[in-house]
């Protein structure tokens, strides 16, 4: 009973290094491909902003080393991301000919979108998507739906498409099987 116990904590230990030492691998390597100069003292700052997330993160115990499938749903963000920068570009290119061309209609209106994720994080996620795209902006959450304010009605069938919706939800479906 005693080896048991032992090796379960052990396991659980081992388990929390692993997952601290990917997201110190996954913030510091975002934090190399952001800040785009590689010298002494901006990646010194780095360092030191990446050991301090993840020292804030252990201290407010926002990790779930018990979900073993978060590596996964890591690696299932990386589409969706690439899917919205592709969203963001042509909705830049949207706002920019309504601002350039007079005859393209500025509607500006509010909207509620229900939201299907299941968790608080996913919800921000969606929230937080829709404010980056261009045209759109997220103005409050409650509960399940989002009130967004859109510069046009093609913003607002964008969205009550669903499409992100569905992606942001798929994102986060891994972690709750």
């Amino acid at each position: 009973m005693t080896w048991l116990l032992l090796f379960k904590c052990v396991m659980t230990e081992k388990r929390k290094i692993i997952h601290i030492s990917g997201m110190l691998i996954i913030l510091a390597t975002v934090w190399l491909l952001l800040s785009g100069h590689y010298t002494l003292l901006i990646n010194s700052l780095g360092v030191v902003s990446v050991i301090s997330v993840a020292w804030i993160t252990l201290r407010m115990d926002l990790l779930e080393f018990a979900q073993p499938d978060a590596f996964r749903q890591t690696l299932r963000s990386f589409p969706y991301g690439a899917w919205l920068i592709r969203e963001i570009i042509r909705a830049n290119i949207d706002v920019c000919l309504r601002i350039l061309h007079p005859a393209l209609p500025v509607q500006p209106q509010l909207v509620n979108i229900k939201a299907t994720q299941q968790g608080d994080l996913a919800r921000a996620a969606y929230a937080n998507s829709i404010t980056l795209t261009p045209g759109t902006i997220s103005i409050d959450v409650d509960g399940d739906y989002i009130e967004i304010h859109a510069l046009s009605v093609n913003g607002v069938e964008g969205l009550t498409g669903g499409e992100m919706d569905r992606r942001i939800t798929r994102v986060e479906a891994i972690g709750y099987h």
